[in-house]
């Protein structure tokens, strides 16, 4: 392929997971060359020739899977040596929702899994002279001290230190930042690095465990007889990002020269999870109750403690729009009502 059959080229890594499809999917719809890579052997929704030119199933703990998948096969000509990267697009991790990560169960694979992955993009990328890194971390880095009062949680990016995530998930994104924002500085890679903060919608994981809390409440609304079951009090807050809007505040700050983050993406629509199931049971057109279980009654049908996380957690957009001028804008309950028909379509076949 001639370097003028297209304009650049992309990398994606965990392109196979729910906010990568997408972004693999808008970058190709863009003209972009598109590679994605995962340890999955395909997307579990999207059909690979939507979302890119070339999907590789691979191991990203593996250093030499990593260092193979970093070389673009996009040449000028037959002489030029392999190309880096225009853009490399690092969301790998091993995560999943609050079932997953916050039990205790899981957390010496999440943190050893992703650092390994980690540790290896940032040198690979550095190595191959890759034009640019973007590192999604998360919202989850942010100290549970500042996140007690579900009405005033502070999400402020300069209130991350001193450092005391509520998971060992957000214990490992923090050395994450540091260490793509050390090879900025020690090797000169040219890195971007945003804390998600809860992004949703269709095409996503929607079951099983591993799945976020707007997919959770969606499906149990669609499965429904007459009750849902909410963890926790309901009383806890969180903010959601619709993935177009993520993807959008993704690109901007991507594409922008001056500013490396890190920054908060995210909605500052703030609701309690309560609110967020009453939002599903509506658009169900259903008539649901809300169970919420916790405590004893919890342990007793789980075997462990109800896993909530932090009592609030809401995006702080100030310093994003005051970097690019521009911000998210689009109602939870619009975003809710896309994932909600998704997801039905789902349970229902």
């Amino acid at each position: 392929m001639k370097k003028t059959d297209i304009k650049k080229t992309a990398l994606i890594l965990g392109g196979g997971g729910f906010i990568g499809g997408h972004l693999a999917k808008r970058l190709k719809n863009e003209g972009f060359w598109v590679r994605v890579v995962d340890i999955k052997e395909e997307h579990e929704f999207w059909d690979h020739n939507e979302i890119c030119h070339e999907y590789i199933s691979g191991d990203l703990r593996d250093p030499k899977i990593v260092s193979l998948v970093m070389f673009s096969p996009i040449q000028s000509s037959e002489d030029d040596k392999e190309k880096a990267f225009d853009e490399v697009y690092q969301l790998a991790a091993d995560m999943g929702g609050a079932g997953y990560i916050f039990t205790g169960d899981n957390d010496a694979n999440v943190m050893h899994n992703s650092a390994l992955i980690n540790l290896n993009v940032v040198f690979e990328a550095a190595k191959k002279s890759v034009k640019r890194v973007f590192y999604s971390s998360s919202a989850c880095m942010y100290p549970e001290y500042n996140q007690l009062d579900p009405d005033n949680p502070n999400c402020e990016e300069s209130s991350a230190y001193p450092a005391k995530p509520d998971s060992e998930y957000g214990w490992e994104k923090l050395f994450s930042e540091r260490l793509f924002l050390a090879f900025n500085r020690n090797y000169g890679l040219d890195v971007r690095v945003a804390r998600f903060h809860n992004i949703f919608g269709p095409m996503g994981t929607w079951k099983d465990g591993k799945e976020k809390a707007p997919a959770a409440m969606c499906r149990k609304a669609s499965e429904s007889k007459g009750e849902m079951e909410v963890w926790g009090d309901g009383l806890q807050t969180r903010s959601f990002l619709y993935i177009d809007d993520c993807l959008e505040s993704v690109l901007r700050f991507m594409r922008q020269e001056e500013f490396m983050g890190p920054v908060n993406i995210g909605s500052e629509e703030m609701v309690t999870i309560n609110q967020l199931a009453q939002m599903a049971i509506d658009i169900s057109e259903k008539d649901i109750k809300i169970n919420n279980i916790d405590g004893q009654d919890f342990i007793d049908k789980y075997g462990f403690s109800c896993p909530m996380g932090v009592r609030g957690r809401n995006s702080d957009n100030k310093l994003y729009k005051e970097k690019m001028g521009w911000g998210p804008s689009q109602p939870l309950y619009e975003g809710m009502e896309l994932t909600f028909k998704w997801i039905n379509q789902q349970v229902n076949g």
